[in-house]
């Protein structure tokens, strides 16, 4: 019997001694103490005897005696198995690639005395690197083998995004998933990735993709699409050779005269194209990831760098590159943090309020009454005290707000990190009911200052969010 075969007899005792169904609870045993049973326990779904069948299919995948194309071709089978498995058996999978393929601790250890003991020597280099490969794992090995046929890196990103829907109940399988974040990491480098323009043009399986993966603006239908590949917008995305034809991330961008303050004109389907001569801002719209597997991995600030360096070429006389971006997390925020916000206003700026609201003095309770109506809300005038009062809380939300030292807002944290700054906020400029939800319909331009970028990201890292003096006059005193 050849290998193939041997894998095969293996793969189909262990499909027909593996149970139906058990529900995907968090298991509690290592694999280790389950290897070493006889009977499984009702929350675990292979038996130990299939598990150590599991193990040895595995072992035999990374085996350093065939070659990598056998490898490969073992990877493929258990891939195969995987599909059709339950979500339990699954895990199981994933739990024996997280504990059983992890560096020799005998090997680590010994190789960091030695590194330990080597400093300041000449034998230090040497040291380095003795202890370097006593920390490379079976486990890279083993989902290299998976990676080399075709088709494995997508399993390999189906299979994180999968289990990253449960890593938080079980943190026996946090090694497997550093060293995915790991791999992508170097798999997925910008130098491997290749931008293109996708357009109306486009094979009409790529087009269906924005729409699936849309993640900021709901693609509402194909006119909706249409609009947003028009003449006067542009969309880019990054693929991956082995990914063909599956943007990993892609941008929407109008090209427009000026700095946009509201999303409803750019997704107008009736509105006239913007004239292209007169084009000197480019506006990021949306910008979508599509694959939860890759969570970790970055490469939307070269993704901007790149759509910048490429609509430069293009249009020489565009000279501003910002967004208006959703502030997703801000509504949430002021409903916990509006005592504390209405702390902030002077004597005379709080009875302004609670005239305006004719609630003296005004409580959060009152705020947030007048907040639910996104009606009375639209129709604010510029100096109206709720407006001025409700965008600077937006303000205080996006430059102040603090996770630990990084700012709280996700897409803030996403712009800011690559360099832009916080440059306007605007009033109702998402009338949607998802910008509603979000935002109280706010919406904000984050501008990418190309010659400012450095010294933007330095500031971030000083603790201070970089803003326009726009934004932080909207500031509370402190």
């Amino acid at each position: 019997m050849n290998a193939t075969n041997w894998l095969s007899s293996k793969l189909n005792l262990l499909r027909n001694s593996a149970p139906a169904s058990v529900p995907p609870e968090e298991v509690t045993r290592s694999t280790r103490e389950r290897l070493g049973a006889t009977l499984r326990v009702h929350k675990e779904a292979l038996s130990p005897r299939s598990l150590r069948r599991t193990l040895l299919l595995l072992q035999s995948v990374v085996d350093p005696k065939v070659s990598e194309v056998e490898g490969g071709r073992r990877a493929k089978a258990l891939a195969d198995w995987y599909a059709k498995a339950e979500t339990s058996e699954r895990q199981d999978l994933w739990l024996l690639i997280s504990e059983q393929f992890g560096p020799d601790p005998l090997k680590v250890r010994a190789a960091r005395v030695e590194y330990d003991a080597s400093l300041g020597s000449v034998d230090e280099g040497a040291a380095e690197i003795r202890l370097r490969r006593a920390l490379v794992s079976p486990r890279t090995r083993l989902l290299q083998r998976f990676a080399a046929y075709p088709g494995g890196m997508r399993f390999l990103v189906d299979l994180r995004a999968e289990m990253l829907q449960q890593i938080k109940g079980n943190k026996r399988l946090l090694a497997l998933d550093a060293e995915l974040e790991n791999l992508f990491s170097t798999w997925f480098d910008v130098a491997f990735l290749e931008l293109r323009t996708i357009s109306w043009d486009s094979p009409a399986s790529l087009i269906e993709k924005l729409i699936k993966y849309e993640a900021v603006h709901d693609i509402r239908s194909w006119a909706d699409l249409k609009n947003r590949l028009d003449s006067d917008r542009r969309c880019y995305g990054f693929f991956h050779p082995n990914l063909p034809n599956e943007p990993l991330i892609f941008v929407e961008v109008a090209l427009l005269d000026e700095m946009a303050d509201n999303i409803m004109p750019l997704l107008d389907e009736t509105a006239a194209n913007s004239d292209l001569h007169k084009a000197s801002v480019a506006i990021f719209y949306s910008i979508s990831t599509t694959q939860t597997g890759l969570r970790g991995v970055s490469f939307g600030d070269s993704l901007i760098k790149r759509v910048v360096e490429t609509l430069r070429s293009e249009f020489p006389k565009l000279k501003t590159f910002a967004t208006l971006s959703p502030i997703p997390g801000f509504r949430t925020w002021l409903a916990k943090n509006l005592e504390l916000m209405l702390e902030k206003l002077s004597d005379k700026e709080l009875s302004q309020l609670g005239r305006a609201l004719s609630f003296e003095p005004p409580s959060s309770i009152h705020v947030l009454a007048a907040l639910e109506q996104p009606e009375t809300l639209a129709g604010l005038s510029v100096k109206s005290p709720l407006r001025e009062f409700l965008t600077r809380c937006a303000a205080e939300y996006l430059g102040r707000a603090k996770e630990g030292d990084m700012v709280l807002d996700p897409v803030a944290r996403f712009h800011l990190g690559n360099g832009a700054r916080i440059e306007r906020i605007n009033f109702f400029a998402d009338p949607s009911p998802k910008g509603i939800r979000q935002s109280h319909g706010l919406m904000v331009n984050y501008l990418y200052d190309l010659k400012r970028i450095d010294k933007h990201r330095k500031q971030l890292e000083s603790g201070e969010a970089p803003a326009s003096s726009q934004v932080e006059d909207l500031y509370f005193s402190n």
